[in-house]
């Protein structure tokens, strides 16, 4: 994470907010769930600690823009000072949560949402406003089960949600990374949006792709995930 970003999150103004629900979706991989006070925009991110003396870190919303609760999506790094932490909560534990921000925002307009891993939350809660539709999620996970909210996307997108699985075989997925995916498509669609959202090893890959075949940079938007 880069000083200008670091700087920017000590700054975020976080108020205490009571731990609603939390669920553990597949091993190591929660999503949580907090009080809601503000509006916010699908694809907008928050600032989320447990203590003053622990930096906050960004995550994205997954919720819908309806729904009366915020939700995140995150999953345990061993080597994490705070994921440990949140994984440990309880219902009814303050979390000190900063207001939605950020510029990843969705639309009515036609798009490819690509993702790898827990960088699908945004789509998630794009969805859940109501912006699924002219839309094709591909989503890149190492396993079955890293395909979070997968009944739900399914259910909504269709034969326009992918799974690209690079570790397990499966009839359902596409068997390979997202990359090698997008790297077998003769034509992609050059008059519409393309948003990443993923590790910065992932977004620049795929943009360099994307590139490659024929989309204007002007057109790609990312969110990359620490």
């Amino acid at each position: 994470m880069d000083k200008g970003l670091s700087s920017f999150i000590s700054r975020l103004p976080l108020k205490p907010k009571p731990l609603i629900n939390k669920q553990e979706i597949t091993p190591g991989v929660f999503v949580l769930r907090f009080e809601r006070s503000h509006d916010f925009l699908p694809g907008q991110v928050v600032g989320i600690t447990t203590d003053k003396a622990i930096p906050a870190r960004l995550y994205s919303l997954c919720s819908g823009t309806e729904d009366n609760y915020l939700e995140v999506l995150f999953n345990v790094k061993e080597d994490g000072i705070l994921t440990p932490i949140l994984a440990q909560l309880n219902v009814g534990d303050p979390v000190s949560v900063s207001k939605p921000f950020g510029a990843f925002l969705g639309d009515d307009e036609p798009a490819w949402w690509i993702a790898a891993g827990t960088g699908v939350a945004p789509y998630r809660a794009m969805l859940r406003s109501g912006l699924g539709s002219n839309k094709m999620l591909i989503h890149g996970g190492r396993t079955a089960d890293s395909f979070y909210f997968s009944e739900e996307l399914s259910a909504s997108l269709g034969d326009k949600y992918i799974r690209c699985c690079s570790q397990e075989k499966n009839e359902a997925f596409y068997n390979g990374r997202l990359t090698n995916w997008l790297r077998e498509q003769n034509e992609i669609p050059k008059n519409q949006n393309y948003y990443l959202c993923g590790s910065a090893e992932m977004v620049v890959e795929v943009r360099d792709i994307l590139i490659n075949k024929g989309v204007a940079i002007e057109r790609i938007m990312s969110e990359i995930y620490f």
